[in-house]
């Protein structure tokens, strides 16, 4: 699928849904391809953008941004950089001391488009930035590892806790091949890893809308499963790390955070197995212990909560969970076989983790399993998000 055939498709999906939550779909151009770096000069040039800010950390630098920086400067525009810098375990994290960093480079007046060359952390501080400034950035992705590219939310810290900030979407995005192939395995394995949570992130999604009376639109909901099932029936492609696997990889989720931006928020892609990976996040930034990739906490998480969730489908306790809150019952035998036909069993999940070079288990990403029960237990006060692991907690 090209750049146009996703933003068509969904704006077809869009059409023949009837929902009423739809948000505009404000890219103008989406390239993922071999030489799409190459497109970002004529593009910012065609915006009449005269000075751009480059914000990246020193792997992605070296990876695109240097790059789009000569590429930039010989179109004739007036070229600036930041290099954000890591915390004291070394990671580069999208906290207030590293978006106040990229603030104080930026200007009001002298910045007209910000170019965010990285993963999902990059993208986050500056789709947050960029809403602040009221300005527009185009995305560079050096790595296909989080669905989060084209979306507007912006996950970042605040004091220690993770939160959700609505921001902005790029209004480009340049995925190079000859880039993301080059990008480490473990990137690879993380962007497929957090395709497949949205097994349970959709399962949960039917669930709060059935029980908890949230929002629900079935374009997006067609359009997120349609990702992951690319990834799934390609995933001996994608564990190849060739161009058509990574391809297939990045448009895949493109597509989801197309889908989180037409609903206008993150119900068809993030549920309790995000909220368990927020969760371990937040612990190992207290413990001062080096963060995990966000898609290798996802994965894991997805075969926890499968496993936990067929558990409580086969008691007989779950009647009484998909009871709504103001009162009445949910179609609990149409739950129950929704979660057997469209999330498979954690023995399954773990294989295809496996399959391309990721971590399956609690103890492959060094898990304890103190924090494990405990995230288990208190992880669903992250989101204010109606889950199948919130009922089970609070009831």
């Amino acid at each position: 699928m090209n750049e146009s055939a996703l933003i068509r498709d969904m704006k077809a999906r869009a059409a023949a849904c009837s929902c009423g939550r739809h948000h505009p779909l404000a890219i103008d151009e989406i390239a993922v391809e071999r030489g799409a770096l190459g497109k970002l000069a004529p593009y910012a040039a065609g915006r009449g953008a005269l000075r751009v800010l480059i914000v990246a950390d020193g792997t992605t630098y070296r990876a695109a941004g240097e790059r789009a920086e000569r590429l930039l400067a010989a179109a004739g525009i007036d070229v600036a950089l930041c290099l954000v810098s890591a915390n004291a375990q070394g990671d580069v994290v999208a906290d207030e001391a590293t978006i106040v960093q990229v603030m104080m480079q930026a200007s009001q007046d002298a910045t007209d488009l910000f170019v965010a060359v990285g993963a999902g952390t990059i993208h986050d501080v500056v789709r947050f930035v960029a809403c602040k400034m009221n300005k527009p950035f185009v995305s560079v992705p050096t790595a296909p590892s989080v669905d989060g590219f084209t979306s507007a939310g912006a996950p970042i810290l605040i004091r220690g806790d993770k939160i959700t900030v609505q921001a902005v979407s790029p209004v480009a995005i340049f995925a190079d091949l000859d880039v993301l192939t080059e990008a480490p395995p473990a990137m690879v394995a993380a962007g497929f890893a957090d395709m497949l949570g949205k097994y349970t992130s959709l399962f949960d999604w039917r669930f709060s809308h059935e029980v908890g009376g949230e929002p629900y639109c079935a374009a997006t909901e067609q359009a997120t499963r349609h990702a992951l099932e690319a990834c799934v029936t390609n995933a001996a492609a994608i564990a190849r790390r060739d161009a058509d696997g990574i391809a297939i990889l990045m448009n895949a989720l493109i597509e989801s955070g197309l889908a989180m931006l037409l609903f206008g928020a993150s119900h068809p892609a993030s549920a309790a197995e995000h909220h368990l990976s927020h969760y371990w996040e937040m612990a190992y930034l207290r413990l001062g212990r080096r963060q995990l990739l966000h898609g290798a906490k996802v994965g894991v998480a997805c075969a926890i909560i499968s496993g936990l969730y067929h558990e409580l489908a086969a008691g007989d306790g779950f009647a009484a969970l998909c009871e709504r809150p103001g009162g009445g019952a949910a179609d609990v035998a149409g739950l129950r076989e929704a979660l057997r036909v469209g999330v498979p069993q954690p023995a399954r999940i773990r294989e295809l983790l496996r399959e391309v070079g990721g971590p399956d288990t609690p103890e492959a990403i060094g898990l304890d399993a103190e924090l494990l029960q405990r995230s288990l237990r208190e992880a669903h006060r992250i989101r204010a998000r109606y889950t199948l692991l919130r009922a089970r907690n609070e009831r």
